[in-house]
């Protein structure tokens, strides 16, 4: 892992407020375990109402785990005037959901101006046991405020 500098001196409270932010989250019961600069740790608990036919974690659900984790990290290095969006991610599917406890790891692999680059893993606990289920690669913006456009003439408006 690469040691990253943040953009803002006050990321973790600012990572802190983001992800507190989003209802999603809340309602998924996932936690922020771990967070430093370009990486992130998450955590949730089994619950039977996100089980798909099987009885294993629905695949959205462990995607939004993994994205969620993607957006922490990445967000962890960006200015304080940021806001953040993802915008492209791909999901592997390695093992089923099966487990009472999920862990979503996220690191920057390559911050950028506009965009950053990660990679997150998503781990189920079952029986003492630890087993990687998914993988992810994600895009996320760097929505920065802009300046308002200049108005034109009143005559061009017109």
């Amino acid at each position: 892992m690469v040691a990253f500098e943040p953009k803002n001196p006050d990321y973790r409270a600012a990572a802190m407020a983001m992800f507190a932010a989003q209802p999603a989250m809340h309602t998924l019961g996932i936690s922020i375990v771990h967070l430093a600069p370009g990486e992130v740790e998450l955590a949730m608990l089994h619950s039977a109402a996100f089980t798909q036919q099987n009885g294993f974690v629905h695949a959205g659900i462990i995607t939004a785990g993994l994205d969620n984790a993607c957006g922490v990290a990445a967000f962890t290095l960006m200015p304080r005037e940021a806001d953040i969006l993802t915008v492209e991610f791909k999901t592997t599917l390695l093992a089923p959901a099966r487990g009472a406890r999920f862990v979503f790891r996220a690191e920057v692999v390559k911050p950028g101006r506009t965009l950053t680059f990660c990679e997150a893993t998503a781990f189920a606990e079952h029986e003492g046991k630890t087993t990687l289920i998914a993988s992810m690669t994600g895009t996320l913006m760097a929505m920065l405020p802009r300046a308002a456009a200049p108005q034109a003439p009143a005559a061009i408006r017109a």
